[in-house]
């Protein structure tokens, strides 16, 4: 579960009392995203990464020869991965954006623009046709299905549903410096391989016949969204890419271009959260162990609810409060009972001072969190690469 680089330098780091720490396994992302990207060859989705999962430089950079393209959802995350990565392909989404953001797009020449609403088509058209500078769009449907069960439906804000895209017809019409070039959908996140194929499948089944009404020059591009699953309960239970990429690569036609947009599938597993054991102590028949840190860092297991899986590192020499046979509740020093990183996870034997690694912490974990709240000390960052 963990490797010996990320084990010896989590223990060096509490050794030297820099903990926590976020420590990113470079070659582990290498590996994995080569293996997406080797699943989904030939006649599959191009890949843009979302930067929202994780938007880190030495994430970016070892991602890129993986990736077709990076999707950004606001102004700050373009500048961002442009000043990264100045020759990456952009996809711009996401809803409520600025005259200022989509301005920004024009003039840094994102590849795409992904818009939510006919007023914001209005604005882009506007501002394109004042810049004297072609766009090219994907318009962004949100469409009505069954979505019962998945862990995250996409509805309210975002997109479109099929009534009101079709008022975007005639502000196209009027729009030359607009180009039409696809549809974007992202429905629903949590998926597995069979599910992510049967929604891609209803989206095809939507956007196909309404792209040729529209008349688009040039190849038609759908891009199918992101919400690969990730399953923190069990880690080893990795999203099924091959059969994916199978799967999707037989839904593609001639003459059309499918684009895939995962973020959490693609860095979670590349990230660790390390700290350390200050108190363990019983409350009310529990045992709670208090960490350095807290979910200020790594805000995912409480959004999500779930025990972030981790690994106990015993350090050598450490002195104070142990139990041994208990399942032990994780908290952090925040002052609120909402700061739980896992509950009653089995032990063998813990003690103060031991160091607590949190696996599966390379995506939505230090860029998704409320950092400054009780103005704890920042957490160590440390990225290692054995290339």
């Amino acid at each position: 579960m963990i490797t010996e680089t990320v084990a010896a330098h989590s223990v060096s780091l509490a050794t030297a009392r820099r903990l926590p720490a976020f420590i990113y396994d470079l070659e582990a992302l290498r590996t994995h995203a080569a293996a997406v990207r080797d699943a989904l060859t030939p006649g599959a989705p191009e890949i843009f990464y979302a930067a929202k999962a994780n938007p880190d430089g030495p994430i970016l950079r070892t991602l890129a020869p993986f990736v077709d393209g990076i999707e950004v959802a606001s102004g700050g995350e373009l500048q961002h991965v442009r000043g990264i990565l100045p020759n990456a392909r952009i996809a711009f989404g996401g809803p409520g954006k600025t005259d200022e953001e989509l301005s920004l797009a024009i003039e840094l020449g994102v590849e795409r623009i992904h818009v939510e609403s006919p007023h914001e088509l209005t604005r882009l058209a506007q501002l394109a046709h004042a810049a004297d500078r072609d766009v090219d769009i994907l318009l962004r449907v949100n469409l009505a299905g069954e979505r019962s069960g998945v862990a995250l439906a996409m509805s309210g804000p975002f997109g479109m549903d099929p009534e009101l895209i079709g008022a975007c017809r005639s502000i196209l019409a009027s729009a030359p410096r607009v180009r039409l070039r696809g549809i974007h959908a992202h429905l629903a996140s949590g998926l597995d391989a069979d599910a992510m194929i049967r929604q891609s499948a209803e989206i095809l089944a939507w956007a196909r016949p309404w792209l040729a009404a529209a008349g688009i020059a040039g190849p038609a591009e759908y891009n199918l969204g992101g919400g690969q699953a990730v399953n923190y309960a069990d880690p080893q239970n990795v999203f099924d890419w091959a059969s994916y990429g199978k799967q999707i690569a037989a839904l593609a036609s001639p003459n059309e271009v499918l684009r895939i947009e995962p973020g959490r599938a693609i860095s979670v597993y590349a990230g660790w959260y390390v700290t350390q054991i200050l108190d363990i102590k019983q409350a009310h028949g529990e045992w709670y162990a208090v960490l350095r840190g807290g979910t200020m860092q790594l805000r995912t297991p409480v959004t999500k609810q779930h025990n972030q899986p981790s690994v106990i590192l015993p350090l050598p020499d450490t002195s104070g409060p142990s139990v041994e046979g208990e399942a032990v509740t994780y908290v952090g020093q925040l002052c609120t009972p909402k700061d739980v990183f896992a509950r009653r996870v089995p032990t063998d034997r813990i003690q103060v001072g031991d160091v607590v690694a949190f696996a599966m912490a390379g995506a939505y974990g230090w860029n998704i969190s409320h950092h400054d709240f009780l103005m704890h000390p920042k957490p160590e960052f440390a990225y290692l690469d054995r290339a």
